[in-house]
């Protein structure tokens, strides 16, 4: 039911949105206002996704988990993503994705219906990724990192044969 909504009921919508703000305001106009979205959303999606992967780092810095900015994160590239789609709903939703202040009320909606196992892997797929290397906390001079040398241990060769 869903990639019918998708695929079939939300291209018509676009479609009879775009033919309503036509006759509303012109085509040229509505013309312009199509093309017009996709750089306007560029810059704010650059904008909003250095702010959200800059408080993921400092998240991550400060050694907690960074479930809040994983969301952020994921919803400033799902606006992206609907501003790139040409239409009127799509660059509405994509832009209330992208403002900070609807982005946390989607944010707690999303935590509140989807506190699930899929945000708690991302979480720690994120911590893993950044901990893993050496730019993040576990890195060298962090303090946390993993040492293969100093947890090796040598085996005799009479206990392998037993």
């Amino acid at each position: 039911m869903i990639w019918f909504v998708l695929l079939v009921l939300w291209p018509l919508a676009e479609l009879f949105v775009i033919v309503k703000v036509s006759e509303a305001i012109g085509f040229l106009w509505m013309l312009l206002l199509l093309i017009v979205s996709w750089p306007i959303g560029s810059r704010i999606i650059r904008h909003e996704g250095r702010a959200a992967l800059r408080r993921l780092r400092d998240a991550l810095a400060a050694g907690r988990a960074p479930t809040n900015e994983v969301l952020d994160g994921a919803l400033v590239l799902g606006g992206g993503l609907l501003l790139l789609v040409p239409g009127f709903i799509t660059d509405t939703i994509g832009l209330l994705l992208l403002l900070p202040p609807t982005r946390a009320l989607a944010r707690r909606a999303a935590a509140r219906n989807h506190r699930s196992r899929w945000l708690n892997r991302a979480v720690s797929f994120i911590t893993w990724g950044v901990r893993g290397n050496s730019r993040g906390p576990g890195g060298p001079g962090g303090g946390g990192g993993y040492d293969a040398d100093a947890t090796a241990v040598d085996i005799d060769e009479p206990q392998l044969e037993a």
